[in-house]
């Protein structure tokens, strides 16, 4: 074949769709809402706050010039960073009984990551409970450690009928009223 001449449809590779997903199942940058890039932003923050110990407000300004900030949800990035360091005794208090180690002992990521949930569960009433806890699995998923988004899951899976009991409990009524059991299938056993 020479340089000019097209290749056969079948030697290419074969398309692939248009999930916004990349290949380890994390979303692409260009499929995040302006709150999932104040809450990646958020969580990088926390990050420097919880093995730093650096101030709420040095963090801030160093973040705010990282590049694609002007893409996040400023407001929401404010009340997630300084509201999680102004709450983070309370929010640990919470988090302490579900788990299976000592807090020093959690990842300064899956730490910072609880951080948020909890505090959207408790003051970002507007995002619902589900997407809370979806959105930190997966700020765990692309940045913590290989299983680190399955222990964010349960602990804040099992913090959230206790920070959102209504809402948790008219969701899973629904999810039960909306899921049919099926008739048992007629020879087999």
């Amino acid at each position: 074949m020479s340089e000019n001449t097209p290749t056969p449809s079948s030697a290419r590779p074969p398309k692939q769709g248009r999930t916004g997903l990349k290949s380890t199942g994390t979303r692409k940058a260009a499929s995040k809402s302006n709150r999932s890039r104040a809450r990646e932003f958020a969580l990088q923050a926390l990050y420097q706050h919880l093995v730093g110990g650096n101030d709420a407000h040095a963090i801030d300004a160093f973040t705010r010039d990282l590049a694609g900030f002007h893409k996040a949800d400023s407001v929401h990035y404010d009340a997630l960073l300084h509201g999680c360091i102004a709450t983070a005794a309370d929010m640990d208090l919470l988090i302490t009984p579900l788990l299976d180690r000592k807090m020093a002992e959690i990842s300064p990521i899956e730490h910072a990551t609880m951080w948020i949930g909890v505090y959207e569960f408790q003051h970002c009433l507007d995002v619902p409970w589900r997407v809370v806890l979806n959105e930190c699995i997966e700020l765990a998923k692309e940045f913590g450690g290989t299983d680190g988004h399955k222990y964010v899951n349960a602990v804040l899976n099992g913090l959230a009928p206790q920070l959102r009991a209504l809402e948790v409990a008219a969701d899973k009524a629904g999810g039960a009223a909306a899921a049919p059991t099926a008739p048992p299938i007629r020879g087999i056993r």
